[in-house]
This record gives structure tokens, sequence and C-alpha cells, in this order.
């Protein structure tokens, strides 16, 4: 295995940062726990602001599970080289993503890696990859406060939010406050929590049906005083689509899903383009 030198890592450290100088808004999209849904999120969150005319980049750096390929509908591409580095997957002319997923490792074999191997190539996503002007760079990080999202805070440094995807229920929540306290210890602007699978609407009778409790998102929003988002509910076109590779949003419709998305997109649109001074108690 190739040694990395004090000299190669000085170079890196500066391509890292000309590479970070030419994206306005970055935006660290966080859970407590698995199974929230925050890579729906994420992904959904990309493609909707690719739809106001913003140059987007998404960045998976879920090394051990990378889904976004999937629910990008790019599974089968991969990474590419040129003289101004590695070129990201284009997912659309304003979209562009990069993943573990696109380095051409078998989907079914696991990534058995410790915690430095894991932050090297989080570096060289974010270093060598020739992301070139970008309005957003929206980050998928994986579920929990440990070496992924430390990795990416400290590498970037300015990073301008976080998003933190909640389920109503308890044990999700407890978690998601440990998401919020982790940003706020890093000197990370908390944009705000997201509730997800916030009830389901039968499709039959129509009646709303809260299966993992309600409002536990908004309560943990209001006491930790950080701004609450918005609740998207469950439904069966959002796992389809996601399964299918076409982000829900880009059908859009007027379902109630969309309109959930549509003005969490907004709130998130809104903050981020404050004054770099935020005060998130407020």
């Amino acid at each position: 295995m190739h040694q990395v030198t004090d000299e190669e890592r000085e170079q890196q450290d500066l391509r890292l940062k000309d590479n970070m100088s030419k994206i306005k808004y970055k935006i660290i999209v966080m859970s407590g726990k698995g199974g929230v849904g925050k890579t729906t999120v994420a992904v959904n969150l990309a493609y909707a602001l690719s739809n106001t005319k913003a140059n987007v980049g998404i960045i998976d750096t879920d090394i051990h599970g990378p889904n976004i390929a999937k629910m990008l509908g790019v599974e089968q591409e991969s990474l590419s080289g040129s003289l101004d580095g590695i070129e990201p997957v284009v997912v659309r002319p304003n979209l562009k993503a990069v993943s573990m997923a696109f380095t051409g490792t078998d989907p079914d074999r696991p990534i058995i890696w410790r915690g430095p191997l894991k932050a090297g190539v989080i570096k060289q996503f974010l270093s060598d990859v020739n992301w070139g002007e970008l309005d957003y760079l929206v980050i998928d990080s994986p579920p929990g406060t440990g070496d992924e999202p430390l990795s990416v805070c400290q590498f970037i440094g300015d990073i301008d939010g976080s998003i933190i995807v909640t389920t109503p229920q308890d044990v999700a929540i407890l978690d998601s406050r440990k998401a919020v306290l982790f940003s706020q210890e890093l000197g990370i602007p908390v944009i705000g929590i997201v509730e997800n699978m916030s009830g389901f609407i039968c499709p039959h009778c129509n009646k709303k049906v809260n299966i993992f409790k309600k409002d536990g998102g908004m309560k943990a929003a209001q006491q930790l005083k950080v701004p609450f988002l918005g609740k998207i509910p469950l439904d069966i076109d959002l796992v389809e689509s996601g399964d299918n590779g076409t982000p829900f949003i880009a059908f859009g419709n007027q379902s109630i899903t969309a309109q959930a998305f549509n003005k969490i997109v907004k709130n998130i649109e809104e903050f981020i383009k404050r004054p770099k001074y935020r005060d998130w108690s407020k």
C-alpha cells in the first residue's frame, strides 16, 4: 500500500480547500439512528434544489451502505478520471453525484474498513473530485455521530448547516437530540429537524393513522430551540420512487407528500441564504 507523504497530504489539503471554495453552500444531512429515511430526504432535497436551476452536488459518505446511486437511478454508472481529477456521475445537467457505489465494487460484498480508511476515501471525494462551481453540496451522512460525519465536518471546516432527520417515535427523537448537539458542539448551524414517516393516510378511507406516534420531531425542535422544517408522511409512492430510481420530487405532483417536501426545501433555502451569522436559538 502506498504510504502518503507529508508533501502529498499537503497538496491534497490545498486541492480540498480550492474545491470547497467553489461551492456556495455545504449542507450535511444527518440522523441519530438508522432507518428514518435520511437518504430519501437527502436525495429528494438535492433533486429539488436542482429544480431551481441551481448547480447541485450530492456526496454519499455512507461507505458501508451507499444508496443514493440506486435512488437516483444511476447505479450502473462509474466514476471516471480526467486531467481535472475524478469526474462525478452526472445525474442531470445541473446535478452531480459521488458514491462508493460508483467505484466498481461488488454491491453484495461488505466493505470491512476501519475509520482511517473511510476518512481517506471521504477526503478524496471532497478534494479530488472535479465538483466545479456549485451552488449546493448536499452531504448524505450515515447514521450516528461517528467517523464519517466527524470527518466531513473537520475536512470541510465551514459547513453552512445540518439537517436532522427523525421519525416521531421516542427512540428516534432521543437519537436526533445527539445529532443536534453534535452539530452545535462543532459550531455547525442546525438548519432544522425534519419529521419523516409522520402519519399514514389510508388510500381507501383517507383516514390518517399515526403509526410512529405524532409530533415528536416538532416537540424535539421546540425543546432544543432549533427550527422545525416540516413533516413528511408515510407514502407508498415515495417508497416506490426510491426503489425505481426516480426521486419522488421529480414527478412534480401536488400530493400532500410533494407539498411537504417543497415546503421543507423552501424553509432550507430561506435559512441557508441568511447572513453567515445565525443564532439557531431563535
